[in-house]
């Protein structure tokens, strides 16, 4: 009888394992999938001040900006690429392009450190 209660308290948690390991990593993948979100309008918003265009920068820093906030992880490349997204969008607002490409630029490699 104990030999019979162990095997079914064995196979409960094994189920357990394979039902509850998945599930948490989904929860980990889901705010993995802000920060590449935010990788990705980072490299957008790079890539529109390169090319001068201040108004498309804006756009996607602040897409990216979104979706950073929205990660939900506690990291300091999260927050320092955050910062350098108010910083693009704060410049390109102003028109200056340049300034906001380096600093979205900035938010692509930090954001790209977060795990």
């Amino acid at each position: 009888m104990t030999i019979t209660i162990r095997g079914s308290m064995l196979a409960l948690a094994a189920v357990g394992a394979l039902v509850g390991v998945p599930m948490l990593s989904g929860l980990a993948l889901a705010d993995n999938k802000h920060v590449s979100e935010a990788v990705e309008h980072a490299k957008e918003a790079a890539a529109h001040g390169k090319q001068g265009h201040a108004d498309a920068l804006v756009k996607h820093a602040e897409g990216a900006l979104k979706h950073a906030e929205a990660a939900g992880v506690k990291n300091p490349h999260l927050d320092e690429g955050i910062k350098h997204l108010k910083e693009a969008i704060e410049h390109g607002k102003a028109g200056h392009a340049d300034v906001a490409t380096q600093h979205a630029e900035g938010a692509v490699t930090h954001l790209s450190e977060v795990k």
